[in-house]
Protein backbone atom coordinates (compact mmCIF):
# COMPACT_ATOMS: atom_id res chain seq x y z
CA UNK A 1 0.00 0.00 0.00
CA UNK A 2 1.70 3.22 -0.77
CA UNK A 3 0.41 6.10 1.87
CA UNK A 4 0.83 9.28 0.93
CA UNK A 5 3.95 10.89 1.93
CA UNK A 6 1.54 14.58 2.27
CA UNK A 7 -1.06 12.79 4.58
CA UNK A 8 1.41 10.88 6.54
CA UNK A 9 3.20 14.03 7.37
CA UNK A 10 -0.27 15.42 8.61
CA UNK A 11 -1.06 12.86 10.64
CA UNK A 12 2.53 12.97 12.71
CA UNK A 13 2.47 16.23 12.61
CA UNK A 14 -0.83 16.43 14.40
CA UNK A 15 -0.28 13.43 16.87
CA UNK A 16 3.68 15.11 18.12
CA UNK A 17 1.55 17.60 20.27
CA UNK A 18 1.07 15.61 23.85
CA UNK A 19 -2.31 17.76 24.05
CA UNK A 20 -3.01 16.05 20.99
CA UNK A 21 -2.52 13.04 21.47
CA UNK A 22 -4.69 13.53 24.78
CA UNK A 23 -7.22 14.02 22.85
CA UNK A 24 -7.37 11.21 20.38
CA UNK A 25 -7.42 9.35 23.69
CA UNK A 26 -10.50 10.75 24.93
CA UNK A 27 -12.20 10.64 21.36
CA UNK A 28 -11.40 6.74 21.31
CA UNK A 29 -13.86 6.50 24.26
CA UNK A 30 -16.10 7.90 22.17
CA UNK A 31 -17.73 11.32 20.93
CA UNK A 32 -17.16 14.53 22.80
CA UNK A 33 -18.02 18.28 22.42
CA UNK A 34 -15.02 20.82 22.33
CA UNK A 35 -15.91 22.14 26.07
CA UNK A 36 -15.75 18.51 27.76
CA UNK A 37 -12.27 18.64 25.57
CA UNK A 38 -10.74 21.29 26.76
CA UNK A 39 -11.71 20.48 30.77
CA UNK A 40 -11.00 17.29 30.38
CA UNK A 41 -7.09 18.37 28.95
CA UNK A 42 -6.96 21.11 31.59
CA UNK A 43 -7.03 23.66 28.77
CA UNK A 44 -9.13 26.94 28.26
CA UNK A 45 -11.56 26.86 24.83
CA UNK A 46 -9.70 28.71 22.88
CA UNK A 47 -6.22 26.98 23.12
CA UNK A 48 -7.72 23.24 22.75
CA UNK A 49 -9.99 25.22 19.57
CA UNK A 50 -6.11 25.75 17.88
CA UNK A 51 -5.11 22.25 18.92
CA UNK A 52 -8.61 20.74 17.41
CA UNK A 53 -7.81 23.05 14.05
CA UNK A 54 -4.47 21.23 13.40
CA UNK A 55 -6.23 17.53 14.15
CA UNK A 56 -9.24 18.83 11.84
CA UNK A 57 -6.44 19.98 9.12
CA UNK A 58 -4.61 16.43 9.57
CA UNK A 59 -8.08 14.69 9.15
CA UNK A 60 -7.78 12.35 12.33
CA UNK A 61 -10.92 14.10 13.41
CA UNK A 62 -14.15 15.45 12.05
CA UNK A 63 -16.61 17.49 14.06
CA UNK A 64 -20.38 17.24 13.52
CA UNK A 65 -23.50 19.12 14.73
CA UNK A 66 -24.79 16.70 17.76
CA UNK A 67 -27.40 16.45 20.39
CA UNK A 68 -30.23 18.58 20.97
CA UNK A 69 -28.15 21.79 20.10
CA UNK A 70 -27.11 22.08 16.49
CA UNK A 71 -24.62 25.23 17.59
CA UNK A 72 -22.70 22.04 19.57
CA UNK A 73 -19.94 20.44 17.79
CA UNK A 74 -19.08 16.44 18.35
CA UNK A 75 -15.68 15.67 17.67
CA UNK A 76 -14.64 11.97 16.61
CA UNK A 77 -12.00 10.09 15.03
CA UNK A 78 -11.58 9.35 11.31
CA UNK A 79 -10.59 6.06 10.81
CA UNK A 80 -8.44 6.42 7.66
CA UNK A 81 -5.56 8.39 8.98
CA UNK A 82 -4.69 5.98 11.72
CA UNK A 83 -4.66 3.24 8.74
CA UNK A 84 -2.18 4.66 6.80
CA UNK A 85 -0.07 4.99 9.65
CA UNK A 86 -0.88 1.72 10.88
CA UNK A 87 -0.21 0.48 7.10
CA UNK A 88 3.43 2.72 6.64
CA UNK A 89 4.45 1.01 10.27
CA UNK A 90 3.76 -2.19 9.17
CA UNK A 91 5.57 -1.84 6.37
CA UNK A 92 8.66 -0.29 8.40
CA UNK A 93 8.09 -3.41 11.07
CA UNK A 94 8.30 -5.93 7.57
CA UNK A 95 11.62 -4.42 6.31
CA UNK A 96 13.05 -4.66 10.16
CA UNK A 97 11.96 -8.82 10.09
CA UNK A 98 13.27 -9.26 6.69
CA UNK A 99 16.36 -7.86 7.71
CA UNK A 100 16.93 -9.66 10.93
CA UNK A 101 16.11 -12.20 9.27
CA UNK A 102 18.41 -12.28 7.11
CA UNK A 103 20.91 -11.82 9.83
CA UNK A 104 20.20 -14.71 11.41
CA UNK A 105 20.45 -16.75 8.24
CA UNK A 106 24.38 -15.52 7.77
CA UNK A 107 24.99 -15.60 11.71
CA UNK A 108 23.55 -19.23 11.37
CA UNK A 109 25.81 -20.05 7.84
CA UNK A 110 29.14 -18.39 9.56
CA UNK A 111 28.45 -20.68 12.53
CA UNK A 112 27.62 -24.04 10.28
CA UNK A 113 30.71 -22.89 8.48
CA UNK A 114 33.30 -22.67 10.91
CA UNK A 115 32.04 -25.26 12.56
CA UNK A 116 32.71 -27.71 9.49
CA UNK A 117 36.18 -25.90 9.34
CA UNK A 118 37.39 -27.11 13.22
CA UNK A 119 35.93 -30.36 12.46
CA UNK A 120 35.03 -32.92 15.22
Amino acid sequence: MNTNVNDLDATLAALADPTRRKVIDLLREGPRPAGELAQAVQMSAPALSRHLRVLRAGGLVQAEAGGTDARQRLYTLRQEPFAALQAWLDQVQAFWAEQLGSFKEHVERSHAAHVEEEGP
